[in-house]
């Protein structure tokens, strides 16, 4: 039997909609100012905790063989069946951008739309919906 954290799972993945939110109105009325830039920079900077927290969860509470790195999550639950190859490409290129995000945060060009910014409310919906489908099936 496994021993998977769900509440904690859902409760991450419940953040994800308004995360997506955020992306979409920055795409949509970007001007380049300061708190867009802030703005935009946090809300990747929490899809990217979340994206790696559940998948952490996911990794712990099935079992799945231990992590390495933060990229290294993301090709877990791709290679588990937990995520598609469509989500799971994007999401790479979102865990990479955690360490300018979290430790060289002086770099963020935050003058400029980020091209993830666009493509992630799809991509964290769709996470989300594999996340809880991945769910129902190895949980039933």
């Amino acid at each position: 039997m496994y021993d998977v954290n769900v509440d904690s799972i859902r409760r991450r993945l419940a953040c994800l909609p308004e995360i997506a939110q955020a992306l979409s109105a920055a795409t949509v009325e970007w001007s380049g100012g300061l708190i867009e830039g802030l703005a935009q920079e946090r809300a990747l900077h929490l899809a990217a905790e979340i994206v790696t927290d559940v998948g952490h969860a996911l990794i712990d509470g099935f079992i799945m063989r231990d992590a390495s790195s933060y990229e290294d999550i993301i090709e877990i639950i791709a290679g588990e069946g937990v995520i598609t190859e469509q989500v799971s490409e994007p999401l790479r290129r979102l865990v990479l951008l955690r360490k300018t995000l979290v430790q060289e945060y002086d770099l963020w060009p935050r003058s400029e739309l980020h091209p993830l910014t666009a493509e992630l409310p799809r991509v964290l919906m769709g996470f989300s919906d594999q996340v809880e489908t991945y769910l129902q099936q190895e949980l039933i």
